[in-house]
């Protein structure tokens, strides 16, 4: 079991993994969740801190509070993705953005799609030093990125117990999908709409799958890979019908996959090092035989100084040999 927990992978993957968690963080500040910020609006009574929030405890949100969070823990997001600094800037940002999302989520609503990304967070300190393009192998690492694929895969596993544990069998038969399709369907939702049964198969698909979703770690790489594509595709479906995202979950995601392999800054840097002439040069097709100038036989000047030079060495005729 330590074994599997620990298995090693290249640090360029942890690397890439952290750079790319921690640019999701400073982007979901100012794309997914800027509404956090509107929470100081509202009356403090109607603040119920998570279990978290109390057991720690954490005090009412405050505009000075949500503010001050917002800023330092935008400008460290930033500077964590650069992988310095490891520790330091990875607990702090881990610590700022727990409080981030027990400001947003202690009004009554709780999203399960930040699990995998908090649980990411926490863990991304413990895996060191890491340089992109590294392949040095890390156990530390490893063990990083498998706790986060464990809470991805737990979200889902998790989800499919709370349905069945809290809509029993009727939400296998219920009308789950077509509640969510009149409140937020899209136009490619309305026509799903129109198979019959069709929403109910989904249902049952959607709880199968969850369930089923553990099994990952049972496949070989191949195969791993292929139905963490599934897992992307079902929410690219999910997004294009009833507009639900699970950005944070997509994000956590990525620790399944081989990050090394995308360096998009040497891509850059190969793009922007080729000068004007060499890609001339390299772009520029062969000329065609048929592009060629041909140049007749009696004005080629190299095939007349050949001829020149073989008169030059024949023997003439009736000339004596001897002196």
């Amino acid at each position: 079991m330590n074994r599997w927990l620990t298995e090693a992978v290249p640090r360029g993957r942890v690397a890439a993994f952290r750079t790319l968690i921690y640019l999701f963080v400073a982007a979901d500040l100012v794309i997914f969740t800027p509404w956090v910020r509107t929470r100081v609006s509202v009356p403090g009574d109607l603040y119920r801190p998570l279990l978290i929030g109390r057991l720690l405890p954490l005090p009412t949100p405050t505009e000075t509070l949500v503010t001050v969070i917002f800023w330092a823990l935008l400008l460290l997001a930033l500077l964590a993705a650069t992988g310095r600094a490891p520790r330091l800037l990875g607990w702090a940002v881990c610590a700022l953005y727990l409080e981030w999302m027990i400001i947003a989520m202690s009004y009554g609503k709780v999203d399960h799609d930040r699990f995998g990304l908090l649980v990411a967070l926490a863990v991304l300190p413990t895996a060191g030093r890491a340089r992109h393009g590294d392949t040095t192998r890390t156990e530390a690492g490893g063990w990083a990125l498998r706790v986060t694929q464990i809470a991805v895969i737990c979200t889902y596993f998790l989800a499919a117990f709370a349905k069945l544990r809290f809509g029993g069998l009727d939400w296998l038969t219920g009308s789950v999908l077509a509640r969510a399709i009149i409140r937020r369907g899209t136009d490619l939702a309305d026509l799903i709409a129109q198979v019959p049964h069709l929403l109910i198969v989904a249902q049952f698909g959607i709880v199968a799958f969850e369930l089923l979703s553990p099994v990952v770690f049972l496949l070989p790489p191949r195969w791993r890979l292929a139905m963490v594509g599934f897992f992307y595709s079902f929410h690219a479906v999910t997004i294009a019908t009833i507009t639900i995202s699970f950005a944070p979950h997509l994000a956590a995601m990525t620790s399944f996959l081989p990050l090394e392999r995308v360096r998009p800054l040497v891509w850059a840097r190969r793009l922007i090092g080729r000068s004007p002439s060499e890609a001339a040069t390299t772009d520029a097709p062969e000329p065609r035989q048929t592009d060629v100038e041909r140049v007749p036989a009696d004005q080629d000047p190299v095939v007349a100084g050949a001829e020149r030079s073989l008169d030059d060495q024949a023997p003439v005729v009736g000339r004596p040999a001897g002196p």
